[in-house]
């Protein structure tokens, strides 16, 4: 009985990296179907300038009864609002311009294995024997789906500057999500949807001079139907609310167990193109969902096994 709140915890924290996942998978076929109309950087800012309004009447109060623990925090809470605000996606639109988005999603997998190296080195939390199988049977599985189940297809892969800027942003989320992990104490007596709104109004300021560096090259935002829709998806869900469960999934599972929910994004993606681009299922798709989901609980069956 007295492991049955903890196990809730964690379903409910797994099912929370899962929606978040779900959420960025709508982001990610957002960015690919309107990168030529919508500038990187200023899809960036007002992204997180729409969830800082929405954010702002609910948390105001709240971030100010908490100044003095956010003031104590001081440049731990700049560096995570750099990396996690400002950095990642940023980052990403910036790849989508210059690079196809198999190759994306393909440097994207690097985060699980950044993320687990980072944990043993920065947090000394090694994943264990098992976890590293979980992430390898994953990894076929989402190896499956980017090749389409064509040799072929992996051996003609290309790469080119865009897949670099991709891999710095996964370091910089990989990053973000360790420090996150490591200073949390600095956040404890802070209420996660508190902390993100502090970090919100930290990143809007950093993503501010890219916006205008956009708008100086002649970048403009065309008021259309389908771009507003764009940044009300964005700023809502794929910033507020994925933020919000990942934020919360690395506090109770840890950085490393939290990155390999990473691997649903690609899967979502293949069903979400299903459903609203009439793109049909394959086999590969079957197969290589089933092997990320046995991936991700792979781990937890042998633990209990050998409990």
């Amino acid at each position: 009985m007295t492991n049955t709140p903890q196990r809730s915890a964690l379903l409910v924290a797994w099912l929370g990296l899962a929606l978040g996942n779900l959420c960025w998978a709508g982001n990610a076929l957002i960015a690919r179907a309107l990168s030529d109309s919508i500038a990187p950087f200023t899809l960036a800012f007002w992204r997180w300038c729409l969830a800082l309004l929405v954010l702002l009447p609910f948390i105001a109060l709240p971030l100010w009864r908490h100044r003095a623990v956010l003031r104590d925090a001081g440049w731990r809470l700049l560096v995570v609002s750099a990396l996690g605000i400002c950095g990642y996606n940023s980052f990403l639109y910036s790849a989508a311009h210059s690079t196809v988005a198999l190759n994306i999603t393909l440097v994207n997998t690097c985060l699980p294995l950044a993320a687990y190296v980072g944990a043993g080195l920065l947090l000394g939390e090694w994943p264990a024997s098992r976890a590293w199988l979980g992430m390898l049977v994953a990894s076929a599985g989402l190896l499956l789906l980017l090749t389409r189940g064509s040799w072929s297809a992996l051996v003609g892969l290309s790469f080119n500057p865009g897949d670099l800027l991709m891999l710095v942003a996964v370091v910089d989320w990989a990053l973000y999500t360790l420090l996150l992990r490591r200073w949390a104490r600095y956040f404890a007596e802070v209420p996660g949807i508190v902390l993100l709104g502090a970090m919100i109004f930290c990143g809007v300021p950093m993503l501010l001079p890219l916006y205008l560096m956009e708008l100086a090259g002649g970048a403009r935002l065309a008021l259309t139907p389908g771009n507003l829709a764009a940044i009300g998806y964005t700023g809502l869900f794929a910033s507020l609310l994925a933020y919000f469960l990942w934020n919360r999934g690395v506090a109770v599972l840890g950085a490393a167990r939290a990155s390999m929910s990473n691997y649903l994004m690609p899967l979502f993606t293949a069903v979400l193109g299903w459903l609203l681009l009439d793109e049909g299922l394959q086999p590969y798709h079957w197969l290589g969902g089933a092997l990320i989901f046995a991936g991700l609980l792979l781990p937890n069956w042998l633990g209990k096994r050998s409990a």
